[in-house]
C-alpha cells in the first residue's frame, strides 16, 4: 500500500534505529539520518493536525487518525520508530477506507501519511516523496473538498506547508527524484508542492 511502511529485506541495514546507514540501490544511493526521518515526520504531523478535526467532526469517537498523528509527534520528538508507530499508520489508513474518499477520508490519510513519514526508504525512487509530502497533499484535499472543490483552499493550505518546510526538509526533498505523474488531485496537489519547494 503506498505510503504505509514496510520493511524491504535486503535493501540496507538500519542500526538500532539510531541512524541509518548509506544504502545503495541500482541507480544511486541516498543517506538518511534518523534526525533526518524527525524532521520529515515532525512536519507532516503538522499538516495532518490541520485537518484532524476535519474526520472527528464527521466520525466522532474513532481515534485512528488522531492516534497516527499522535504517534508521529511522538517520533519526531525523539520516541521510537517501531511496531506501534507501524500499526497507528496501518490503523489510520483503515480508518480512511471506511471514510471513502470524502473530506473524512482524506483527513484521515494525512495522518496515515504523517505516521508513515517515519518510514521514508533510501531509495532513489519517486514514489517516496509521498513520504515527505502527502501528508500535506492530503490535507490540501481534505480542505478543498470541505470548500466544495476550491481549488483556492488546496493551494492556501499548500502554502501554509511551504511555510512550514525547513532547510532540512528541503534538503532531504533535493535527494529523491521529482514526484511522480498520477494520483489524481492528490497527486496534482503532491507535485505542485514538490515543484515549489525545489524551487
Amino acid at each position: 500500500m503506498a505510503g504505509v511502511p514496510a520493511e524491504q529485506p535486503g535493501v540496507g541495514i538500519r542500526c538500532r534505529w539510531t541512524r541509518l546507514v548509506p544504502v545503495a540501490s541500482r541507480t544511486s544511493e541516498i543517506v538518511l539520518s534518523t534526525q533526518d526521518l524527525r524532521e520529515v515526520t515532525g512536519r507532516a504531523a503538522e499538516s495532518a493536525q490541520e485537518v484532524l478535526e476535519v474526520f472527528e467532526r464527521a466520525h466522532p469517537g474513532d481515534s485512528r487518525p488522531r492516534d497516527a498523528v499522535d504517534a508521529a509527534r511522538a517520533f519526531a520528538r525523539g520516541g521510537a520508530r517501531g511496531k506501534p508507530l507501524r500499526d497507528a499508520a496501518w490503523a489510520a489508513m483503515r480508518a480512511a477506507r471506511d471514510a471513502g474518499t470524502t473530506a473524512a477520508g482524506h483527513a484521515a490519510r494525512a495522518a496515515m501519511s504523517a505516521a508513515s513519514a517515519a518510514y521514508l526508504h533510501p531509495l532513489a525512487d519517486a514514489s517516496q516523496v509521498k513520504h515527505i509530502l502527502g501528508a500535506a497533499a492530503h490535507a490540501a484535499r481534505a480542505a478543498e473538498l470541505l470548500a466544495g472543490g476550491d481549488r483556492g483552499v488546496g493551494a492556501d493550505s499548500l502554502a501554509r506547508a511551504r511555510r512550514r518546510a525547513t532547510p532540512v526538509l528541503v534538503d532531504v526533498l533535493s535527494r529523491y527524484p521529482e514526484a511522480p505523474p498520477g494520483g489524481g488531485r492528490v497527486g496534482e496537489l503532491l507535485r505542485d508542492l514538490d515543484g515549489a519547494l525545489r524551487r
